[in-house]
């Protein structure tokens, strides 16, 4: 009974062996072993990316000169505003004490130079009639100088006072949208060392800028007058485009890695961008219209025994020169090795130029026996 056993165990490892020999050793046709695309003829352009910010052109801090309470607020955020109109007004009682201050002391040097007008009148008759000293003379001269010029002082501080009651009263210096508030109603402000700001105001959102960040190794294909198309996450599926306008020579270092920040200049005639936006940003630095273009997938291929025949049917492992490469076509089921010199690539396809290969031809871009060993592989491993 045991030998029946065995026996039907061996039949059966015998038949599992022959199976599995047979799927290991069976080859699919060429066709559906390798996977395979066609050679177009199109535009190709090579382009560098960054992020960026999107900028008002010009962003207006507005502030005071002098100290106050804010006691009324006329705008707030997103208001559009002109030039000169007033945007908040802060507290003027102790602007308005110190006029009155003035205007009082100035009343009261305008007595004193009267008196001393008069005086110097009375003292030159007296002198003409050699009554007094020349030096009593030169003493009421001063002392009317003198008065005048206390009463020019005076004056000068009485308009500087106007001037900060004035300057209570805080107006807009261009016309714009404010984008940001930093006070309210009832905030004491205080110009002591720094002007305090109060509001920023974009003067105009239909002019936008990107200030973005290119590495030093894409910095030298860079330069102004270049296109640059960018997406903002706000609108995901619509494409905008700027100008650069500057590459700003001061870089930036941050953990070893060098940095120049590239200006963008974008039109926003619909206002759709705002500012403070995230850019991505691609710059064309080069382009080729109507070349042949063939999957970068194609160049990475390479045969399993790296022995696929050259055009002429010979084999070939001479080393690639720089600028040159292989691809490979399907000839009698065999992978052909065709030299390609390359030209510019956008990631997805790269501009080729051979004697060899024309628009139509279908090149290798895959191997799906490969793949299965690869992942047969990797299944292994993870097994043990």
């Amino acid at each position: 009974m045991i030998k029946k056993w065995l026996i039907r165990l061996l039949i059966l490892a015998v038949i599992a062996a022959g199976i599995y020999y047979y799927l290991q050793t069976q080859k699919p046709a060429p066709e559906s072993r390798y996977r395979l695309q066609p050679v177009t003829q199109g535009d190709v352009a090579r382009s560098v990316s960054a992020n960026g910010t999107l900028n008002p052109v010009t962003i207006v801090s507005v502030g005071t000169q002098v100290s106050g309470r804010v006691n009324k607020l006329y705008v707030d955020y997103n208001d559009k505003v002109e030039a000169g109109q007033v945007l908040l007004e802060l507290d003027d009682s102790l602007l308005t004490a110190q006029i009155a201050q003035t205007q009082a002391n100035i009343r009261n040097i305008e007595a004193s130079v009267e008196l001393a007008a008069a005086n110097e009148a009375r003292i030159r008759t007296l002198y003409e009639q050699e009554y007094v000293s020349k030096q009593e003379l030169d003493q009421a001269v001063q002392a009317l100088k003198s008065a005048k010029a206390q009463l020019e002082s005076a004056r000068a501080q009485l308009k500087r006072d106007q001037t900060n009651l004035g300057y209570s009263i805080i107006r807009s210096p261009v016309a714009g949208v404010v984008i940001d508030r930093i006070v309210d109603v009832g905030q004491t402000v205080a110009a002591s060392f720094q002007t305090p700001e109060l509001i920023r105001i974009a003067q105009d959102l239909s002019k936008m800028l990107i200030n973005s960040s290119f590495a030093e190794a894409d910095i030298g294909n860079i330069r102004e007058g270049q296109i640059a198309r960018f997406h903002v996450d706000a609108f995901p599926n619509r494409e905008f485009q700027g100008v650069v306008k500057q590459l700003r020579l001061n870089p930036t270092v941050t953990s070893n890695v060098v940095t120049y920040d590239v200006v963008i200049s974008v039109d926003n005639p619909d206002e759709t961008l705002l500012p403070g936006m995230t850019a991505y940003v691609n710059i064309e630095i080069e382009r080729s219209n109507d070349v042949m273009l063939v999957p970068n997938g194609a160049l990475r291929y390479k045969p399993e025994d790296e022995s696929a025949d050259s055009p002429s049917g010979s084999n070939d492992r001479r080393p690639v020169a720089p600028g040159q490469s292989r691809v490979y076509v399907l000839q009698n089921g065999k992978p052909i090795a065709i030299p390609v010199k390359t030209g510019i690539t956008d990631g997805r396809v790269t501009e080729v130029i051979s004697d060899d290969l024309k628009v139509g031809d279908r090149v290798i871009v895959g191997d799906t026996l490969q793949q299965s060993a690869s992942s047969s592989r990797s299944m292994r491993f993870r097994m043990f």
